[in-house]
């Protein structure tokens, strides 16, 4: 059944038949009449006897009356999920393109070839139980994003009267699906270098083609896709300050007869949350690496003004030698080649933005400044470590001072509100060990609903011109 030919608003007045007779057995009809004029017959039929009719006329009245009856008893699960993601989700400004095909996928791939032919009249509880089961035994991710759908279509199939009750209520994922701790990012240091491995993959890469998405990355924690929408108009060249306000990736609310294939995911489109858009102070290793990256710039605009190919001028600070934007997987193969030319291990390029991470936490920078800098103002930031983090902090504690007060500085006036605000939590402790205890407990319930910000690590930070400037 093709639902966009379905009439999904409710009716407003309903009349029902008495009992006729129907090919030789009993049953009845209801009209149903809307709002727009449109009107429907729903037949009921089949009974062997006049009394069962009736039973059932009865039952009909009473879902009428409360309005759950079913006008379309025979859809089928995959028939709503695909009209659900086409024509509810997708055209919801804030659905994004990746959200959309990863959806899109689970449907296709792993609900519709387990429970797509079964008609929604007929789904139940224990059909999505055995389906979360045998997503389990196989994935680890797609049993949430899966029951993620399920509950959100179902809901809608229920506002729409396309099911009487929700068989999505009270099922469970199997046990060993662990629930995500809320807003919680979780930081491999395994997965991350130390500052000798930064320095090195600094250095390395200023002779690639990537170098720019490299700094940016490591020095101030950006998305790829957000380093591939920086503009040079997003440079406060006077007070350092670089604006976060866009990202390169697929629009999925684009007219089709703008996307271009070779641009497709090179359209600038907001980034990925609010709090992604921020402003943030710029290292002077950054800033002198931006204007040398401007020169290229120039000097590329300059001797391709005519020709086949003429320059582009977009003021993209990652582009090519025509001003092009850079494809969301240019930088793979230069990283690998990098990689393997410094011999540094493995690691994905979105783990330099967590390298970055690592390191201002070890330099015990507050996780509000930590989160915010990164554009997860409303996330709990833990880093996962394999020996004691106070042991890690001791062994590197003065280069860590030097790197990150370059990488994320303060002004005087912040330094001095959160050191004042790091006395008063001082004092508090002084008090008591009751008081103490009182002042945990009620950390510990925070946690639990809601953001944790502690400002009892903040410190004092050194400057690091001096390093950048012997390494340069």
């Amino acid at each position: 059944m093709d639902l966009k030919k379905v009439n999904l608003h409710p009716y407003i007045d309903y009349k029902i038949s008495n009992i006729m007779s129907v090919k030789g057995k009993f049953g009845f009809r209801v009209k149903l009449y809307y709002a727009d004029g449109e009107e429907k017959i729903c037949q009921h039929a089949g009974y062997e006897k006049k009394t069962e009719a009736n039973k059932a006329r009865n039952g009909i009245i009473a879902q009428l009356h409360m309005g759950t009856y079913v006008v379309y008893p025979n859809i089928k699960v995959r028939e709503l999920l695909v009209y659900w993601l086409e024509e509810v989700m997708k055209p919801e400004p804030s659905f994004t393109a990746n959200s959309y095909h990863t959806y899109k996928n689970c449907i296709d791939k792993h609900i519709i070839p387990q429970i797509g032919n079964l008609k929604l009249m007929t789904l139940n509880q224990g059909h999505l139980s055995k389906l979360y089961k045998l997503l389990t035994d196989k994935y680890t991710s797609i049993p949430k994003l899966a029951k993620t759908i399920l509950n959100t279509s179902m809901r809608y199939a229920l506002d729409k009267h396309l099911i009487m009750n929700n068989p999505c209520v009270d099922v469970d994922l199997p046990k060993q699906i662990k629930k995500d701790k809320y807003h919680t990012i979780v930081v491999e240091e395994a997965k991350t270098y130390n500052l000798e491995q930064v320095k090195l993959l600094l250095e390395v890469s200023k002779d690639s083609r990537i170098h720019m998405q490299i700094v940016f990355a490591l020095l101030m924690g950006l998305r790829k896709s957000e380093i591939n929408g920086l503009k040079y108009s997003d440079v406060d060249f006077t007070h350092h300050k670089l604006r976060i306000q866009r990202q390169l990736g697929e629009d999925l609310h684009a007219e089709e007869s703008e996307k271009c294939v070779k641009s497709k995911t090179k359209q600038e489109i907001r980034p990925k949350t609010r709090s992604s858009c921020r402003e943030l102070d710029i290292p002077d290793y950054v800033y002198h690496e931006i204007l040398e990256e401007r020169k290229r710039y120039e000097r590329n605009r300059s001797r391709r003004q005519n020709g086949k190919w003429v320059f582009q001028d977009m003021g993209y600070i990652c582009c090519s030698s025509y001003g092009r934007p850079r494809s969301k997987d240019y930088h793979f193969k230069h990283y690998k080649e990098l990689l393997e030319k410094t011999g540094l291990p493995h690691i994905r390029f979105h783990d330099l933005r967590k390298t970055y991470a690592t390191l201002l936490m070890k330099n015990n920078i507050n996780q509000k400044a930590v989160a915010t800098a990164l554009g997860h103002a409303k996330s709990i930031i833990t880093v996962d470590t394999y020996t004691d983090m106070q042991a890690i902090i001791e062994d590197c504690i003065d280069e860590l001072q030097e790197f990150i007060s370059e990488v994320h500085p303060y002004d005087y006036t912040d330094r001095t509100l959160l050191w004042e605000m790091f006395q008063e939590v001082i004092e508090i402790q002084e008090e008591g060990t009751e008081e103490v205890e009182e002042m945990e407990e009620r950390k510990e319930k925070r946690a639990q609903t809601s953001i944790v910000y502690d400002y009892s690590d903040v410190t004092e930070l050194a400057d690091i011109n001096e390093w950048f400037a012997g390494e340069g």
